[in-house]
């Protein structure tokens, strides 16, 4: 990405109090503290990133920001003054919005319906349907996204879904705009789509805090950068300290080390072979090639494409969910016989899914039997 970014100048933040404080907020779950005394603040027209490495808490953070979750101590002050934020209403009603991470849309519901849920306009009672219609196709274009808002959600890929909770955030009209992980199912032209949007707000005075694993993403938007460490702020980084190593000696607590190749193992035999595998399309869609690949033992290898490359599909057939029009799965020299994912399961074949809320995890189950289910006898 070449691009230069674009910098708020200095009318948007001299002499001005923060946007948004927060003074040594402290979170803790059951064995786990995920905020130590953390401060920050965000500036009017500023795009603030905030990484560091899993476990950092950067969302327990933004959760807090947002009104999803409540400190168990400090405060949060918006210009200037002290608020409690007991619900994401009451972050919305004081103009911050929350762009989740993990999908918070309604598959049953409409693209547009999505977009206004809880907000829609009406008279006398009764949902306009028409503005519902005109607003969501105006925010819709703003993100770049050609749907149209009758689309039912459950019908849209994971990325275009990411799209709709951007749009959907930007409908609130909120000062305050964060965007944990955004790009993280979004192709290169969706991302640059969004780079741009950013640009858009920061120039109009929002102030966006950005949250990504991805430095390049940082080094092309972030006006300042602050660092989280074991749930402890690690330091900060302004304008030309902004640095790729910077950022990592920050989020790791010493100088990074280059990747010594010479340490890489050896690998072992073919544990893996799929061979000619066609994935399963709709009937009107394109029949995909066909798939032969190997993997070794001790070997990590990685699929890449673009979003609709299908890498998921491919992986899913695999794994037994989607079926294949061709193609078969041999597993230390057995061939399955592609009965489903319980041959699978049975063979050592396991798969994390893409989409970990909605196909990978009983949300409403415990820790317990979340991670036993796939261990369970079949019988």
């Amino acid at each position: 990405m070449t691009t230069e970014p674009v910098t708020a100048g200095p009318s948007l933040r001299e002499h001005q109090a923060p946007r948004v404080s927060a003074r040594g907020l402290c979170k803790s779950f059951p064995g786990v503290c995920a905020l130590d005394r953390v401060s920050i603040e965000i500036a009017v027209g500023e795009v603030l990133a905030v990484v560091g490495e899993n476990g950092a808490g950067k969302s327990t953070l933004m959760r807090i920001l947002a009104g999803n979750q409540k400190p168990d101590a400090g405060q949060v002050l918006i210009d200037g003054q002290a608020v409690t934020l007991n619900s994401p209403a009451d972050a919305l009603a004081h103009r911050i919005a929350l762009i989740h991470q993990e999908l918070n849309l309604a598959d049953n519901l409409s693209v547009g319906e999505n977009l206004l849920l809880g907000r829609e306009p009406n008279r006398f009672g009764w949902i306009e349907r028409r503005e519902v219609r005109r607003s969501a196709e105006e925010y819709l274009l703003k993100v770049g996204l050609a749907v149209d808002p009758a689309t039912p959600l459950q019908k849209l890929s994971i990325a275009q879904k990411q799209m709709v909770e951007i749009a959907k955030a930007l409908s609130t009209r909120a000062n305050v705009l964060i965007m944990d992980e955004p790009t993280s199912s979004l192709s290169q032209q969706e991302t640059e789509t969004l780079f741009r949007l950013v640009d858009e707000l920061r120039r109009s005075g929002v102030s966006i805090v950005y949250i990504s694993h991805r430095l390049g993403e940082v080094l092309r938007l972030a006006d300042r950068v602050e660092v989280l460490r074991d749930g402890k702020n690690a330091g900060s980084l302004v304008g030309s300290a902004i640095e790729h190593d910077a950022m990592v000696k920050l989020m790791i607590g010493r100088e990074p080390k280059p990747f010594d190749k010479s340490m890489r193992r050896s690998v072992g035999e073919v544990r893996l072979e799929v061979k000619e595998m066609r994935v399963a399309t709709e009937s009107n869609a394109k029949s995909r090639p066909p798939v032969s690949f190997t993997a070794r033992g001790g070997e990590i290898l990685v699929f890449a494409g673009l979003v609709g490359a299908g890498r998921s599909e491919l992986l899913e057939s695999v794994f037994g969910i989607r079926p294949a029009d061709a193609g078969e799965v041999v597993i230390d020299g057995s061939k399955l016989k592609r009965t489903g994912v319980r041959e699978s399961i049975a063979a050592g074949l396991a798969l994390v899914t893409e989409d970990r809320k909605a196909t990978g995890l009983l949300v409403e189950s415990s820790v317990r039997s979340n991670t036993t289910l796939a261990a369970l006898p079949w019988w």
